[in-house]
């Protein structure tokens, strides 16, 4: 499959106009693409009780689900307009592990230049908890 990652990345930024963000003022959107060629998008959704908040990837993820997805995670984008190089926090690092393809699947960023930086999810978050590890 090909990914257009500008594509994705574009996806991230229009989500990001939606978030809710009034106590943090840091709003950011993810666009998650899945093996079925579908694209999901969600924004970080703050909350006054702040471990009530819900990150942009997690909620992009949860739409997948909500809607039915049963393939796994090819590729995510995040973006923020308050910085450059938004990567997943670590929830979502483990969030996206749980539903990549592989250790290879593809974050996607922008970068001080406003260039696409590509990493994986692997190099993210290496010796990921998963399934395998939770049945030793």
């Amino acid at each position: 499959m090909e990914i257009k990652f500008k594509e994705l990345l574009n996806c991230a930024i229009e989500a990001s106009k939606n978030s809710y963000s009034p106590y943090s003022n840091f709003p950011v959107g993810a666009c998650v693409l899945y093996e079925s060629g579908v694209m999901y998008s969600g924004t970080n959704i703050e909350n006054s009780s702040y471990g009530l908040a819900l990150c942009a990837e997690r909620n992009a993820i949860s739409n997948a689900i909500a809607n039915g997805e049963k393939t796994k995670i090819v590729a995510v984008a995040v973006y923020s307009p308050k910085q450059k190089m938004c990567t997943p926090c670590g929830a979502c690092r483990q969030w996206i592990a749980e539903f990549a393809k592989s250790e290879n699947t593809k974050i996607i960023v922008e970068d001080k230049n406003s260039d696409i930086k590509i990493f994986t999810i692997g190099e993210l978050l290496p010796h990921t908890f998963d399934l395998k590890s939770a049945k030793k």
